[in-house]
């Protein structure tokens, strides 16, 4: 029942925003940053649409695995910072990468996404048998979304995509665990730009509100927001919790794994999840210093940039293992 990862990419943009390009507008520096996060620097994009990083990352992914895109027969994308409504972000990466007989769709699971899209790409080629590779992709833009008046926020966020092309193994080891805390939505949101509707009635759309104390007007409106402590405590739990789930289905010893590519959130975080699984951070795929958290690209850009450096080669067991907005929380265990 498992799953093979044929060939990763990613593509992240040229303009580098510094620590210390934020005290241009912000009050802090580049110590607080880095002390607290582990962060010195993100990219962002500067004219890049979402969909055009996840296309160069895509074929990137597509030329590593040495495939044919027409033997793709499904794309998952997993961004929160689509361009359209509609179209789905698939659809154009599909027209992009010439992957013509993929079926499409979109998921929105925030920065769990790639690992959710990874584990759904697993049961549509376990059930699917004209479909012989998927393509599971994460494109995002975060710097749409960051509220750049927000010193505690603005600072960790970076934009970036990355891509794998997968198939079906039924002999490979695979283990995977989604869960979620929808009672955490209001912990880490950020509201739709779509303008309201004209029938709205203001008074009523406030009461049912209530439970997102938003405190974002005007340009910021539809920026992120998130209760630092909250989502602190929720990820250094849900990571393992989700690893140990992943692992007991299939009677699997953590200790043996050989990488955990988790989710780039920050490095506290990070080394607290890897407290709490008795694992080495030495084990633990770390590029946050470079990228900062880039949401559901975080995962796979980590992972691309493992396996081209050599820190993550063939065979090695490896997790992947992230949260995000919901409040989501997924594994998924594999070999390499």
């Amino acid at each position: 029942m498992g799953l093979s990862i044929l060939g990763t990419g990613s593509y992240t943009p040229e303009h580098k925003l510094t620590n210390e390009d934020f005290t241009e507008f912000i009050e802090t520096n580049d110590e607080w940053i880095r002390t607290r996060t582990g962060i010195r620097s993100r990219r962002v994009a500067d004219g890049e649409p979402t969909w055009y990083m996840g296309a160069q990352a895509a074929r990137a992914a597509i030329e590593a695995a040495g495939i044919d895109p027409t033997e793709i027969g499904l794309i998952i994308d997993t961004t929160i910072t689509q361009d359209f409504c509609t179209p789905s972000t698939s659809c154009i990466i599909q027209r992009e990468t010439g992957a013509v007989n993929a079926a499409c769709f979109d998921l929105n699971a925030a920065c769990s996404g790639f690992v959710y899209a990874l584990d759904m790409a697993h049961r549509f080629l376990k059930t699917e048998p004209s479909a012989r590779y998927a393509l599971v992709l994460a494109n995002e833009q975060l710097s749409r979304i960051t509220n750049y008046e927000d010193r505690s926020s603005c600072i960790l966020f970076g934009d970036g995509a990355a891509a794998a092309v997968v198939e079906y193994k039924a002999d490979a080891l695979y283990s995977s665990h989604l869960g979620a805390d929808g009672t955490g939505a209001k912990f880490l949101f950020a509201r739709t730009a779509l303008p309201a509707s004209p029938f709205i009635d203001a008074e009523k759309a406030a009461q049912k509100w209530d439970d997102f104390d938003e405190g974002i007007i005007g340009r910021y409106a539809h920026c992120m927001k998130q209760d630092g402590k909250e989502v602190y405590r929720f990820a250094t739990q849900a990571m393992p919790k989700a690893a140990a789930a992943a692992a007991e289905k299939i009677g699997f010893d953590l200790q043996e794994l050989d990488r955990i590519v988790p989710h780039q959130a920050n490095i506290r975080i990070i080394e607290t999840a890897m407290k709490n699984m008795k694992l080495p951070m030495e084990k633990a795929v770390v590029n946050i210093a470079e990228h900062g958290n880039t949401s559901s690209a975080s995962i796979p850009i980590a992972l691309d940039e493992a396996v081209r450096s050599g820190q993550i080669k063939r065979g090695d067991k490896i997790c992947l293992v992230g949260f995000g907005a919901g409040l989501t929380y997924a594994a998924v265990i594999m070999e390499y």
